[in-house]
């Protein structure tokens, strides 16, 4: 197998000695040695069932080790990986299993017998973790020399990692229906260089992966500290985040990455800006934009730990842009400027660049870790991904020295008495409020103002904050216009299982408030614990 033609879960197992630790979870530690043992006896185990080079096998776990070992054998198998969302129903689970076409599942034990029936309805071979745990030979039923002929001659079949799957990864689905973006083994290699090279990752880095391994920015990090020869600590819940914490400090991890609400829990929930953690080297936050509020505290908290302030889409495998640490003081709210392999530009109508400080347009990317496109859905990749360039649908600005700051999702953008107004600016002050810990604005329909803005904000437990100090904040801020006409404070904000926030369900509870007359304090549908 050439380097060109590589698969690429054999190039993220490539680094380290076989003794070096791969993967830690509990008390279970994983070295390089075992974890390719195992990824290959279930690969060709895979291969002996029938599954052939493209068909979609799926996986349904948190994050343990069985996770990392399904995900990546189904990707050595020459198959297409679907890593599927553990809170996903019924109904989810079968539209993803009949679009995709799903030949196998790969299921952690917990879940096993809740996907059992999901899995016979649809036609979908089950694999639970009990009939694969533990073992070098797959099953106990294939000897390490066939397991041997069988990758030598899965080696030698043609693979063009331009266009051959890895896997099919869903959206967040926050704003909508999830999708399935289809991603190669070059959009993976591409995305994993550029990444770890601006991370300096290497042999002693280990993240703890707080994130779900199905989500785009988890999957990174497994990327990312397989190939530098790091390991990976999994934590498969974020529902007790001062455990995480102590799980941290443990493990001795240099790093730990999270969406805002990571932050914006750890910040104003726990003792995290209190405690030491002496291995901690640098922070990465993606999935959206952390209030400059956080941004500021986290920097106080942790002044020696390097924060990077990231911004990726799973169209363009995880990760588009980054602010370097040192760029915060001068380039504050900025996404940065493209990776090494990606190129960004903010187009206005018509295709032309905007002009620096003075106009917003949509930002678009191309570059190898830009996906194929939607999975069986001709329509939305002819809409986001046109003439090998992916139109992200966030509109930004450019300063004069090329750094980017995002204005806002262009579905986000909120129209009270027709002006156009971003839900991001909103929830950046409330995000100024010392006893706010999160906040989410959404619009809904209204005869006076046309749409009105509705926040929800999460508290500190304890706190006396009311909606009225909020809005009275917000008026104190922003032009009136902009000012929520409703504030709802609440115990939680609902979440997709990557740990943003599912804004239609927002909507619906936002119309139901308004319909019921409810007052302004409402019960959260998650427990404030539980993000992701």
């Amino acid at each position: 197998m050439s380097d060109a033609a590589r698969n690429v879960a054999v190039w993220l197992l490539e680094p380290g000695a076989d003794a070096d630790p791969a993967i830690l979870h509990r008390d279970v530690a994983i070295t390089r040695g075992e974890l390719r043992r195992r990824v290959d006896a279930l690969a060709a185990a895979l291969r002996a069932s029938g599954v052939a080079r493209g068909d979609r096998v799926g996986v349904l776990s948190e994050n343990v080790p069985f996770a990392v070992v399904s995900y990546l054998a189904a990707i050595r198998s020459g198959a297409c990986v679907v890593p599927l969302a553990t809170d996903l129903d019924e109904r989810g689970f079968r539209d993803a299993a009949s679009t995709t076409g799903l030949r196998r599942l790969l299921v952690q034990e917990k879940y096993a017998s809740r996907a059992l029936g999901w899995a016979r309805a649809e036609g979908v071979a089950l694999w639970p973790e009990r009939e694969l745990e533990g073992a070098p030979a797959a099953e106990g039923r294939i000897p390490e020399a066939r397991i041997h002929g069988i990758l030598a001659a899965l080696d030698e079949e043609p693979l063009d990692p331009r266009t051959a799957l890895a896997a099919i990864m869903f959206t967040s689905g926050s704003t909508g229906r999830p999708k399935g973006v289809m991603v190669s083994h070059r959009n993976i290699e591409a995305n994993t260089r550029d990444i770890a090279d601006y991370l300096a990752l290497g042999p002693r880095d280990r993240v703890l992966a707080v994130l779900p391994l199905y989500y785009c920015f988890g999957a990174s990090l497994l990327h990312t500290h397989l190939r530098c020869g790091g390991s990976i600590a999994l934590a498969s819940s974020f529902m007790f985040p001062e455990k995480v914490l102590d799980e941290l400090e443990l493990r001795g991890c240099t790093g730990l990455a999270g969406v805002p609400s990571t932050y914006q829990i750890l910040l104003r929930s726990t003792r995290f800006a209190r405690r030491r953690f002496p291995a901690l080297r640098w922070l990465q936050q993606a999935g959206g934009k952390l209030p400059d509020a956080f941004v500021r505290e986290l920097r106080a908290a942790h002044p020696g730990v390097a924060l990077y302030c990231m911004y990726g889409q799973t169209e363009a495998t995880a990760r588009l842009s980054y602010l370097p640490p040192e760029r915060l003081d001068d380039k504050p709210g900025s996404i940065g400027r493209g990776l090494s392999g990606t190129r960004l530009e903010v187009l206005a109508e018509g295709g032309r660049p905007v002009a620096p400080e003075e106009e917003t347009g949509e930002i678009v990317a191309s570059g190898d870790n830009v996906c194929l496109g939607y999975w069986n859905d001709p329509e939305e990749t002819a809409r986001f991904f046109r003439d090998g360039k992916l139109h992200t649908g966030d509109l930004a600005r450019v300063d004069r020295d090329g750094f980017i700051y995002i204005v806002d999702r262009a579905r986000s953008f909120l129209k009270p008495m027709g002006n156009r107004v971003s839900a991001r600016e909103i929830e950046e002050a409330l995000a100024e409020l010392p006893d706010v810990i999160e906040a989410a604005v959404v619009g809904v329909p209204d005869e006076v103002w046309g749409e009105a803005v509705h926040a929800f904000v999460v508290s500190r437990p304890g706190s006396v904050l009311d909606p009225e100090q909020a809005r009275d904040h917000c008026a104190r801020r922003l032009a009136n216009y902009k000012v929520p006409q409703r504030v709802s404070i609440v115990d939680a904000l609902p979440r997709g299982g990557s740990g943003k926030v599912a804004r239609e369900r927002l909507r619906e509870r936002a119309l139901d408030e308004r319909t019921e007359g409810a007052p302004g304090r409402a019960q959260g549908v998650e427990q404030p614990g539980r993000p992701h």
